[in-house]
Parts: structure tokens; sequence; C-alpha cells
């Protein structure tokens, strides 16, 4: 309340916030006019303001006191700290040697996919020689103590502590008695000092800020799960991806299939590197040869051809597989699992153009077995050729992997890495690659146009 004149007091008045974008209204609206999101719109009370009703900018005055700076060769690089290892090799690597101390880290994932089953698991490992803190603000400890003793994660050194005040955890990590800190999930932390909702923009952002602030001046390492939307995007602000060190996305198929972690963002190591793991009775289990373990119950039927793409740095070889049926109505069904669907709205389209197969009256679904999701250009010439070879009706040799670019004018393009899907599809006994004309390499089949390559090699 404030008072204005006379003795009459008006309240503060409230303004609203857009959860996606932060940017702020006097009123509701349905949509945001700025990043035009629905519903997105909360109601937020505007921050006090300071004594005098002026700030010191406004005075022309400058707060603060002068930095104290030292000379660059004597700063220690951080690659020199010690990291905290965990049981998966895989995953060092995509953290860039283990986890680092006074890092802090943003995992996101579906729900149900097995975040705090890995992060149980990486707490089990670590705590072996180090004090690790695992702080849930969506589960009891009865609960946290189920997963930890199917996961053998009973240690002395791994405590646990349920709390949504993100003051709190930000003077537990203070204390500096705890290496690394997990805190589970930052949507459902809120601070003392803001009023709004836990999950909000103003929420999520001053509650990441502190949290680390807390890991820096302590040099703990954090690891901070993330939701995401249905969309499969991280829930929040862009800016609380900017504040942290690293951001994993945990992706995959949560009833089955293989489970990818990969590096979108990392201070201290690649973005290329991928680790691939398998939901077993025990938790998660790393998969060392993966393309083994996709190509096991494959047979070769039309539609059937198999990949040799790239998960990050590795060569895996998946199976890609093509129904196509007569459509009854008369907008034909496009459906994709495990590749992006525009892209192949766009293959379909230039199989129509440049090898004249009649598509506009056929349901068309691909499918990358083993619950892959690709992000490969290289996997545009085995997506053409299953769907010919269903289309069709016709086999492509069991002895060929498939890889290589499409062109809008049906030419095929050069792929990212070609020596080492190469060395991949040797290793498992392949005896050909049907891939693009600019390679040197006699274990490779040279093509240059699609409809040619459809005509000689589908049969």
């Amino acid at each position: 309340m404030r008072t204005i004149g006379f003795g009459r007091t008006m309240k503060s008045r409230s303004q609203f916030v857009c959860q996606q974008c932060g940017a702020v209204y006097a009123k509701w609206m349905g949509q945001c006019t700025n990043c035009s999101a629905w519903n997105s719109l909360v109601e937020q009370m505007p921050e006090a303001a300071g004594a005098g009703g002026k700030s010191a900018l406004s005075k022309g005055q400058v707060s603060g006191k002068k930095l104290d700076f030292v000379k660059i060769s004597t700063i220690q690089p951080s690659d020199a700290k010690a990291r905290l290892l965990t049981e998966f090799p895989d995953l060092n690597t995509v953290l860039g040697g283990g986890i680092l101390m006074g890092s802090v880290s943003l995992l996101a994932g579906q729900p149900g996919i097995g975040k705090s089953t890995l992060l149980m698991q990486i707490c089990a490992e670590v705590a072996k020689k180090h004090n690790v803190l695992y702080v849930s603000g969506e589960e009891s400890a009865g609960q946290v103590k189920l997963r930890a003793v199917r996961l053998g994660a009973e240690s002395e050194k791994l405590s646990f502590a349920a709390s949504t005040s993100a003051n709190d955890i930000a003077k537990t990590i203070e204390s500096d008695e705890f290496d690394l800190v997990i805190v589970d999930s930052i949507q459902t932390l809120a601070m003392d000092e803001i009023s709004s909702a836990p999950g909000t923009v103003s929420q999520v952002t001053n509650c990441g800020n502190l949290i680390i602030r807390a890991a820096k001046k302590t040099d703990t390492a954090v690891v901070i799960v993330g939701h995401v939307t249905k969309e499969g995007t991280l829930a929040g602000p862009k800016v609380l991806e900017h504040l942290v060190d690293v951001v994993l996305n945990f992706e995959g198929d949560r009833y089955g299939g293989f489970k990818t972690v990969r590096a979108v963002k990392n201070r201290f190591g690649s973005t290329n590197e991928v680790a691939i793991f398998e939901m077993v009775e025990s938790g998660l289990r790393e998969v060392q040869n993966p393309s083994a373990a996709l190509l096991a119950e494959r047979t070769n039927t039309d539609g059937s051809i198999i990949l040799a793409t790239l998960e990050g740095n590795r060569p895996i070889l998946v199976e890609i597989q093509a129904l196509c049926t007569q459509s009854n109505f008369g907008y034909p069904k496009r459906t994709a699992s495990g590749f992006d669907i525009n892209r192949l709205n766009l293959l379909i389209a230039v199989l129509e153009r440049r090898t004249k197969l009649k598509l506009s009256d056929k349901d068309i679904f691909i499918n990358v077995v083993g619950g892959m999701k690709l992000n490969d250009s290289a996997a545009d010439l085995a997506v053409c050729m299953a769907i010919a070879s269903a289309v069709a009706g016709r086999k492509l040799g069991e002895e060929y992997v498939v890889f290589g670019e499409v062109g809008l004018g049906g030419e095929i393009r050069s792929a990212f890495r070609a020596d080492q899907r190469i060395a991949e599809a040797k290793k498992l006994g392949f005896l050909h690659a049907i891939g693009p004309a600019t390679i040197r390499d006699k274990f490779v089949i040279p093509v240059k146009d699609l409809r040619e390559t459809l005509i000689k090699y589908v049969k």
C-alpha cells in the first residue's frame, strides 16, 4: 500500500509477464503480442521502489566498488581442476572428461525418460569418494530411498533433502560441505523475495542465478534438472540456458528403445559427442555396440534400407523402414517416427518430380528402428530408397549400406565424416556402400543422380 495525499491509499498495480519471452503488460491478454504465445501471461507484483523513489542511476551516481583483478597469466586453467567421473565413460566424454568442479549443468528430458535414474546412478559413483547432496522438490525421501536401493546407490557420503526453497538450497551449497549437488527440478523452486508461482519466468531466472552464484563461490559442481514443453524444448526462459555451463538433452522413447544424452552447449568440451543408453532392470546401461544391436532383428524386405549415420561423432548403422499403402481419402497421410516430417515431405516432392514415382495417392510411413531420432542430412538417400523400395515392392541387396544428402534437383551430395561411416559398415560385414560420387574409396559405389540410383539398385 502507498499513500496518495489526504491519507488516501492505493494498492500497487500488478503487472502481467509472459512466461515464454518475459514481455510485461499492464493488463491481461489472451495472446502475447511479442512472441504470439497463447495464455502465457501471469500476474506478478512489481518490485518495490527504493527509498526516496529514485535510483542512484537517475541521480547520476555510480554505486559499487572497484573490482579485485588478477593477471590472466597467473590464473590456473579450469581444465586443470579435478573432475567428478561417472560410471559411464561415454557420458564423461559428452561432459568433456567428467563433471567439472564449480560447473553448473542443466539436464532436460521428457517425463519418465529416466532423468532421475541417470542422476541417481551418477550420485552412486561420485559418492564413493565425494560428498553428494540430492535435493528434490518433486519426491519425498521415501520415494528417493526406493530408487536408491534399486540402483545400489546407498552410501554414507550420499545425502538427501526435500526442499522447494532456492534460498535454502543456495545457503546449503555455500556451506561447502558437498562436492556435487543435484537439484530436481528448477521448475519447482521459488525465492522468498518473489511473489510469483514456481516455474514462472522470474522464478526460474532468479532461482537459477542464486544457485549458480553459490556454486561458483564454493567451487561446487551442480546438476539442475529442467522440464521440457510439449514440443520437446526446454521449458522456461532461454536465459537459463545462457547462464549454465552445460546443457544436456536426454532424448529417446521412454517406453523402450535406445536413449541418447547429447550436449547442446558445453563450455568445457565438444558438443559433437553422444552417449547411448538402454533401460534395464538395474537402471540405465551404456550401449557399447549400438549398430549390432539395432540390426540384430532385421529382415531384408521391401522398404528396408540400412543407413550409415552419425550420432555426434559416433558412426551407427540403423535400419530405415518405409511402408506405402493406397490412400482411402483424398489427402494422403505422411507419418515419420524418428525423422523430421517436413524433410520427409520435401523428399517425397523430389521423388515425384525427379523420378516420376506416383506418390500423391499413397499413404507413406517412415520408421527409424530402435527409437533413434535422426538429425543427419545424409539420411536423405536412405529414406528415398526405402520409399521407392516400398512402392515398387523391390529390395536392396543385403550387402549394401546407404548414405548421402539429396538436393532438390535429385542430385546426391556429399556426407560429413564419410570415412567413419565406411569403417563402421566394414566392421559389421557389409560389402559396399552406396554414396556420393565425391568419395574416393573402393568400398563406395559412387552415385550422382537419384533416379539412376533407384533404377540400378532397387531390384
